[in-house]
């Protein structure tokens, strides 16, 4: 655009503002859009009474909507285009002779809707929401004029902690925390404000929103998005998702966003055939008009060797970073993004796009966060060297698969104690390029539940739902990588994922204790008392495995020393083990940091008297050069750090 700003100026003309979509200038408002096939394009809204409209009455975005869950149907679906005869348009753009269109609109101010109408080829006029809108009236709706650099972040300077010191809360907007649950209106923003307290007590240092874009309906998960670059108008839109970066930043706590770039909608979806132009009757110029264009959520490909294309989804990646002050993206299901099965049908371009919109932001904003949901163990996913796609960690199908399946498993000797090994220690060469999980939107539904469900669905409130599930979590905090949990695991939420039941949260008080122990996990895993920087290190060892027994026992540490050193017994049996004697890096006093089966975290546990300190002998044991002998409380997890 500075090469047409420049030419304009040359020649007695102001240059053009830069920017796509609504631009703020003096006096009133620039738009810029993309339609290489378009003939010619008004811009109308509030601010000239709708004169370009084929239908004025159409105006303000009251149609109706409808739900979708984020797998809706296979083709997209819009608004009928019509062939009126149209009044005499006061505000028409002008080519820029590159596919793009200009024009400024004197008086016209942020607040306002509008609309692009697109005269396309064949003679129809077709309504568009502007495609980089930032606020929209709804999906079916209308563009809302707005001016990013207008908020007041009120010095908002926030440093985000590092990848080994991140502990990630997933949550669904619509359901976290809804104020009024038998209205019918989801759960926004500000709900998640009210329910700030609860999050600082539990210790989490970021918040992981799942998408948030436009999407149909005010009901979805958010992997459905309309118009991505807009936030969900019933989640209260951007002015409130910047209130909730600002206040959760003045907590100490990270925001990260989820984003989708492997399909688009697929319904009210604006973006369809956009400026009338399609192949083979699919989507016209920002999605594949070829065989690459199927994926499993709709024929929505984007065209991520298209550079326009590629601009759009850059643009919008940067956009929550710069104008929420987002502190990270996680990037939903990118195989769908590399290939177009998640197998073997290779598309490089979305390769590429990953990589070159990471490497920007590595490079302009390097303490942010790139997280991919990828779940297929392919390294090349988090390294930034040549070939790499420059993610800083994925979601890590590793560790959450083995996991689920130990804790689940109803019969003690169903239960494979080395898997629990190698989810524990198993790395891409860094430790904090895994994000590691029992509990996450998608384990959580289609077809699976909540871990205490599945654990026990006679009883997902009792003694072993509550047993295991916590003894899961216990080893998402200390083995290594970014712990995560999904929205009330931590008050042993059951039943399963949906996006129109809220979280009960009298439960909050009901497992009060249980909320407190996955508040001292935390805190230990954080480092915050000065005694378990191990946890936040790199390194892990085995120190004891025994499959018979169930009991596994493994070594952290940072650089190792007092304060540093931490040893973790786990046993996945029902049997509480008086004597038992396992490996220890080091002789000397190791005290007991936490016990999993402590009666103040539920009265239902048993309550074993487990030492306070545990003195390991220079005796060897397991090939380790001193031991020690332990009381191990059955379904707990021990947490010892060396003094």
């Amino acid at each position: 655009m500075s090469a047409v700003a420049s030419k304009n100026s040359q020649a007695g003309k102001p240059p053009r503002a830069e920017g796509m979509g609504s631009i703020i200038i003096d006096g009133g408002v620039a738009f810029r859009v993309w339609a290489p096939h378009a003939t010619a394009i008004d811009v109308t809204g509030e601010f000239d009474d709708w004169s370009a409209l084929p239908d004025p009455k159409s105006a303000g975005g009251q149609a109706d909507r409808t739900g979708a869950d984020g797998h809706g149907p296979s083709q997209p679906q819009g608004r009928a285009e019509t062939k009126p005869q149209l009044p005499t348009p006061a505000h028409t753009l002008l080519s820029e002779g590159n596919d793009y269109w200009y024009g400024e609109v004197p008086g016209a101010r942020a607040g306002q809707q509008y609309r692009f109408v697109i005269h396309a080829e064949d003679g129809r006029l077709i309504p568009r929401i502007d495609p980089y809108a930032r606020h929209v009236t709804s999906s079916v709706g209308n563009s809302i004029i707005t001016d990013p650099d207008a908020y007041d972040w009120r010095g908002d300077r926030f440093v985000a902690p590092t990848l080994n010191n991140l502990v990630i809360y997933e949550m669904h907007v619509g359901t976290f925390f809804d104020a009024d649950p038998d209205s019918d209106h989801p759960g926004t923003l500000d709900n998640v404000e009210d329910k700030m307290g609860h999050l600082v007590h539990l210790g989490i240092n970021a918040i992981e929103l799942m998408p948030l874009a436009e999407f149909a309906g005010d009901y979805s998960w958010g992997y459905n998005p309309a118009n991505i670059f807009a936030v969900e108008s019933a989640y209260g839109g951007p002015e409130k998702l910047r209130d909730l970066v600002r206040i959760a930043h003045s907590h100490g706590i990270a925001v990260i966003i989820d984003v989708v770039y492997n399909h688009f909608g697929p319904s009210d979806l604006d973006l369809w055939q956009f400026d009338g132009w399609s192949e083979n009757g699919k989507g016209g110029i920002y999605f594949y008009n070829d065989w690459r264009s199927s994926t499993p959520w709709g024929d929505t490909r984007p065209d991520y060797g298209r550079g326009e294309v590629r601009q759009f989804i850059h643009d919008n990646a940067m956009m929550w970073l710069d104008e929420y002050h987002a502190d990270g993206l996680r990037y939903d299901m990118t195989p769908y993004m590399r290939s177009v099965d998640a197998g073997e049908t290779n598309i490089p371009d979305g390769w590429t796009l990953s990589r070159w919109i990471n490497s920007d932001i590595r490079a302009k904003e390097p303490s942010r966060y790139l997280i991919a949901e990828d779940l297929h163990g392919y390294a090349p996913v988090v390294s930034a060297d040549d070939g790499g796609a420059a993610f800083h960690a994925q979601w890590d199908n590793h560790f959450v698969h083995p996991v689920r399946a130990a804790v689940i498993a109803a019969d003690d000797q169903a239960r494979d104690m080395d898997s629990v090994r190698e989810a524990v220690e198993f790395s891409y060469g860094d430790a904090f390029s895994r994000v590691i999980y029992t509990e996450s939107h998608d384990e959580v539904a289609n077809g699976s539940a909540r871990v205490p469900e599945e654990i026990d669905p006679e009883d997902p409130d009792g003694y072993f739902a509550q047993k295991r599930s916590t003894l899961g979590a216990a080893l998402v905090f200390t083995a290594p990588g970014i712990p995560m949990i999904f929205q009330g695991q931590e008050f042993l939420t059951d039943g399963w994922f949906r996006d129109t039941v809220p979280l009960d949260w009298h439960r909050s008080t009901q497992y009060r204790g249980i909320v407190r122990l996955y508040a001292d996990l935390i805190s230990l895993r954080l480092n915050t008392e000065g005694y378990s920087k191990g946890l936040t290190g790199q390194h892990v060892a085995t120190l004891h495995l025994n499959d018979e027994h169930n009991v596994y026992a493994f070594h952290r540490w940072y650089d190792g020393g007092p304060g540093d050193d931490v040893v973790v017994a786990v046993n996945l049996c029902n049997t509480v083990w008086g004597e038992y004697t396992i490996g220890m890096p080091y002789a000397g006093s190791w005290t007991t940091r936490l016990d999993s089966d402590a009666t103040l975290y539920s009265a239902d546990f048993v309550g074993a008297e487990v030492p306070v300190r545990v003195d390991a002998v220079e005796q060897p044991y397991d090939g380790q050069p001193a031991s020690a002998t332990l009381v191990l409380p059955p379904y707990s997890v021990i947490i010892l750090s060396r003094d």
